[in-house]
């Protein structure tokens, strides 16, 4: 083959080389010429393993052609936050503190997915340590938006939702701690999965807040987030946040039938609370009109408000971010982003009584949401309220100040699962998306009704505009 087509998802791949239409040698060519020409603009990578990924491809060509299969993702070409421990190769969490860590092993996420057989690309941007950004001061700058370049990709799985865009790799890893899978997947068109908390280990991979931390799939199409998953997830007795659940087909379970499902619109939370862009509020009357059509039952619930809570999340996150941080906070602060450092120092004022205080509240909240999902079998709400922001400098809010409430950190808070997929697009043009959230363990259930929606609105087909991105749009910024 010749040509390899500029997009292609990791489900079409897989069945090109199963067919001999296509090789992973020449995919993975097509994705690093593809880095090489787009991301001086896009800033996605922070570091690209060329050599390793084309002897990885040639050892799932060889490996494929001989009849041993390792599963959907064998010969995928991704990329991995750079929070994803890589035996040999820098993990840097993209912070001047470690710019030149090279791990000794992998993450357990990382070593399922070289087991399963895919091409690692390289490593990818991501907020400072999961939490401060965008920073212009760090070694590495802000991943940009491919849909517009001016714009962010949001955060912190910045780099991972640029690039998979772009079409610079097929799939891409990201955390979430309070939406930083979910957001970059809004705002840059794309399909990014939270597990439900404990699904996929969390070993080896840089802490932003223990208890709420998730590793997740990121990709174009909710069907690629499933086969990724199937690779990721997994019981792992050492890590504490891990959960022993039985092992599901994700891929398989997307076509089961979403009809009679009973789905709750979290409407007033981007509506009432804050009043998200009219475009958002557009895209999800049409997207509702939509699961009325694919024949779910649809009605509005209320749910705790999300300043409610926000309040609770809060004091844990920033309490357990501080005690992760605190040797370095306290012996080279300067090493820190602006950003960064100022989101953490708060978190030396939290009292064990505020902590103890907002776990209970946690409790009673998550409670109230599960005693809602009884009545329901899915909430779907907006991804977020507007489409992605102009990059700029990030100013970090005043004390534990936030100005605006966050759609995503809710599901955090539960550790349900929560799916973002596009929904439509703006008047420029820019990516909007919508929020599928779950009960625990009931995953594949969310990602079915993600699939079956992303099949009928059919906004799989628009992509950026990728002519406009250049050296000197990146520079005029």
């Amino acid at each position: 083959m010749t040509n390899v087509p500029d997009y292609l998802t990791a489900a079409e791949a897989g069945r090109l080389f199963r067919d001999r239409k296509l090789s992973p040698v020449e995919l993975t060519k097509a994705c690093l010429a593809r880095i090489a020409a787009l991301d001086p603009a896009l800033h996605a990578f922070i570091e690209v393993t060329a050599e390793r990924a084309l002897a990885e491809a040639l050892q799932a060509e060889g490996e494929l052609a001989s009849g041993h299969d390792r599963g959907p993702f064998h010969g995928i070409p991704y990329g991995l936050k750079d929070i994803y421990d890589t035996a040999g190769v820098r993990t840097t969490g993209h912070s001047k503190l470690c710019e030149t860590r090279i791990p000794d092993t992998d993450c357990v996420a990382q070593a399922k997915l070289r087991a399963g057989g895919g091409v690692l690309l390289g490593k990818q941007s991501t907020w400072e340590f999961a939490l401060g950004g965008p920073s212009f001061d760090l070694p590495w700058p802000p991943a940009r938006n491919p849909w517009d370049v001016t714009r962010s990709p949001m955060g912190s799985s910045s780099g991972a939702g640029a690039s998979i865009a772009a079409g610079l790799c097929l799939a891409a890893t990201g955390s979430d701690t309070g939406g930083s899978i979910r957001m970059p997947a809004t705002v840059c068109g794309i399909a990014g999965l939270k597990p439900t908390y404990g699904l996929i280990s969390r070993r080896g991979i840089l802490p932003n807040s223990y208890s709420f931390d998730h590793a997740g799939p990121m990709a174009w199409t909710v069907e690629d987030c499933a086969l990724m998953l199937g690779v990721m997830a997994g019981y792992d007795p050492v890590d504490p946040g891990s959960v022993d659940a039985p092992a599901v087909d994700y891929a398989a379970a997307l076509t089961r039938d979403i009809k009679g499902l009973r789905v709750g619109i979290v409407r007033h939370w981007y509506t009432q609370e804050h009043e998200a862009a009219p475009s958002v509020i557009a895209a999800m009357d049409a997207s509702i009109v939509q699961l009325r059509q694919l024949g779910c039952t649809v009605r509005d619930v209320t749910l705790p408000s999300l300043r409610a809570l926000g309040d609770a999340k809060t004091p844990i996150t920033c309490a357990e971010q501080y005690a992760i941080h605190e040797a370095d906070l306290k012996t080279r602060p300067q090493d820190f982003g602006r950003s960064l450092r100022f989101r953490i120092l708060p978190g030396a004022l939290i009292r064990a009584e505020d902590y103890v205080q907002a776990m209970r509240a946690r409790a009673e909240f998550t409670a109230q949401i599960f005693d809602m999902m009884r009545d329901v079998d899915i909430l779907v709400t907006a991804g977020s309220f507007e489409p992605a922001p102009l990059l700029v400098p990030d100013e970090p809010p005043t004390f534990l100040g936030v100005k605006v409430p966050s759609l995503t950190s809710p599901f955090n808070l539960t550790g349900q699962p929560a799916l973002s997929v596009c929904n439509g697009f703006d008047a420029a043009g820019l990516p909007l998306g919508m929020q599928i959230a779950g009960r625990p363990f009931e995953d594949a259930t969310v990602l079915a009704l993600g699939h079956a929606y992303e099949k009928a609105a059919g906004f799989r087909a628009t992509r950026p505009r990728l002519d406009r991105i250049s050296l000197e749009a990146a520079q005029a910024a």
